[in-house]
């Protein structure tokens, strides 16, 4: 007789999340510092799981998922497979969702809540499909909407649950400030991160630290500049221009995980934690292969790293080009993950 199926309720709950890895612990830490907090910001693809681990052990405090859509996280269980993975030492951990509902956003945050340290509403995503879905900067036009988001979540998973919020700034700095007002009521939200640029604001415009001070001014609550972090210093400086909390790097990040650890370009050591990171946490080749080439930027050649992504096409590949031209050392190996300058067996061709 085949063996009957184990019952769901037989599955172990996760252990309990360690207080010591609550946002707002983690805060009153960095403030002991006398440091911002340094957060890695939700990519959209990038921020997966190896890389949230990486970016973790180079000194990053609090690291974000990706957007994930609410509404098709909490209907569909494929969709919950495919959006979100963790491990225990993923944290701390915020996972952000585009809601555009008050039952979508309080069922997904409660869905999550073993898992994360606390769930983010994003009300700053100013792609034409996130607002014609009602999500992202949608959101900025409804604070009413917002604030009971937040308290409905903060209802289905108690008040110790961090729930956070992060908007872009209008061109009238009244309404984001009447925004923040709204929202910030008797709520219970935990923090508010700004972008500082508007909907229409292009990446290559320097981000308005004034308006992000607009808002730490008027909030009553934790504020997180984000935009235009490159450096540990660029960091140091927002915080110092705007009095703000936190700082959070995207772009920044991407190309130099270790630079809130103070790196002025990407450790050699960092390639091959990534590499072990993503063969243990696999995430699909060519994401694997773009973040590595996002990482050897202004290392390697140009001309180099297009041909590493265009002559291969698995990971074994991969891996094989890799050490023919560099020192690729493995867990175990002395000098694992340590390496500052890349070593190279051979130069590139002219």
């Amino acid at each position: 007789m085949a063996a009957a199926a184990t019952p769901a309720a037989a599955i172990p709950p996760p252990p309990p999340r360690d207080p010591n890895n609550h946002p707002l612990a983690v805060l009153t830490r960095t403030r002991t510092q006398h440091r911002p907090v340094f957060i890695s910001a939700p990519m959209v693809r990038y921020s997966k799981l190896p890389f949230r681990l990486l970016a973790q052990h180079y000194s990053t405090d609090i690291c974000y998922t990706p957007m994930i859509l609410a509404k098709e996280f909490v209907r569909s269980e494929l969709a919950r497979q495919a959006d979100f993975t963790s491990s225990f030492c993923d944290a701390p951990l915020i996972v952000q969702f585009g809601a555009s509902t008050v039952e979508d956003f309080g069922r997904a945050a409660e869905m999550v809540q073993p898992y994360a340290d606390g769930v983010d509403l994003n009300c700053g995503c100013p792609q034409s499909w996130a607002v014609g879905c009602g999500v992202g900067c949608a959101l900025m036009g409804a604070p009413e909407r917002v604030r009971d988001m937040v308290r409905e979540a903060k209802k289905r998973c108690g008040a110790r649950f961090v729930v956070s919020v992060k908007i872009r700034v209008h061109g009238d700095l009244e309404v984001t400030r009447r925004w923040v007002r709204i929202v910030q009521e008797g709520s219970g939200v935990d923090y508010i991160t700004v972008h500082g640029r508007r909907r229409s604001t292009r990446s290559s415009v320097p981000v308005d630290l004034e308006a992000i001070r607009a808002v730490v001014q008027v909030a009553q609550v934790p504020v997180f500049a984000n935009g235009d972090v490159f450096t540990r210093g660029d960091a140091e400086r927002i915080a110092s221009v705007t009095g703000c909390d936190g700082v959070m790097a995207a772009r920044g990040l991407l190309t130099n995980p270790a630079l809130f650890a103070g790196f002025d370009k990407t450790p050699w050591g960092a390639v091959e934690r990534f590499l072990d990171y993503s063969m243990s946490h696999p995430i699909p080749f060519r994401l694997t292969q773009h973040h590595v080439s996002e990482m050897l930027d202004g290392q390697v050649p140009k001309k180099e790293r297009n041909i590493m992504c265009e002559t291969t096409t698995t990971i074994v590949e991969f891996i094989d080009w890799l050490d023919e031209r560099f020192i690729l050392r493995r867990p175990g190996e002395e000098g694992f993950g340590s390496t500052v300058e890349i070593e190279r067996r051979q130069q590139p061709s002219t």
